[in-house]
């Protein structure tokens, strides 16, 4: 006698629908990217597509945002602001839920040009190749927090704390991967190159 468990036909055949599942990038309004995902679950359940639009992301990266204070606020920034990712699989009902979903602009894809007459012609969606689906959730998963500060080359800046504490200077260089700009400050007379970090300082108006 057998204790090995058989798999149903309708278990297998949902196993090789998922295999068959691509991830595909959807360009949304400005903004909306939240908005679509929410409507776009809600509509996956409504018009019963569960089996072929299996999940929908929006990659994001963590942030740490630099204050006036130097006090550090941590939040999440979108990898590609405008689009949402599905990982769908690609037939006609799967593909006018996506389109005709609230706020969806179209899928990326090639343009199939039109036969006769003017105007844009259907976009025939590509599905992102396995190594790009790799490197984006890579970069989302093993991402160092990106540290961003309201400062750019050019911008007067004084020094808040340190051994050039109240000097004023011009900022020369922005390094967000080590939290650290590098200004210009006036020492004895002379425009010194000073590294500092991005607590350290605070932009002049």
């Amino acid at each position: 006698m057998s204790f090995a468990q058989d798999h149903s036909p309708e278990i297998e055949q949902l196993e090789d629908k998922r295999k068959a599942a691509r991830w595909y990038a959807v360009q949304v309004a400005s903004g909306c990217e939240k908005r679509v995902k929410a409507n776009l679950e809600q509509r996956i359940h409504t018009l019963d597509v569960a089996d072929r639009i299996l999940r929908i992301q929006i990659p994001k990266t963590p942030t740490v945002k630099v204050r006036k204070d130097g006090s550090r606020h941590h939040g999440e920034e979108k990898v590609f602001p405008g689009y949402v990712l599905v990982r769908m699989i690609m037939d006609d009902d799967a593909w006018l839920v996506v389109k005709n979903t609230p706020n969806v602009i179209n899928f990326v894809g090639s343009e199939q040009r039109r036969s006769v007459g003017r105007g844009r012609g259907h976009v025939k969606p590509v599905p992102l190749s396995p190594g790009e689906v790799e490197r984006i959730f890579k970069q989302v998963e093993v991402q160092e927090p990106v540290v961003k500060i309201d400062t750019e080359v050019g911008d007067k800046i004084i020094v808040l704390s340190g051994p050039f504490k109240d000097f004023e200077g011009e900022v020369v260089e922005v390094s967000p991967e080590r939290s650290k700009v590098k200004a210009l400050l006036s020492i004895f007379g002379r425009d010194t190159p000073v590294e500092l970090e991005f607590n350290q300082i605070e932009k002049q108006n």
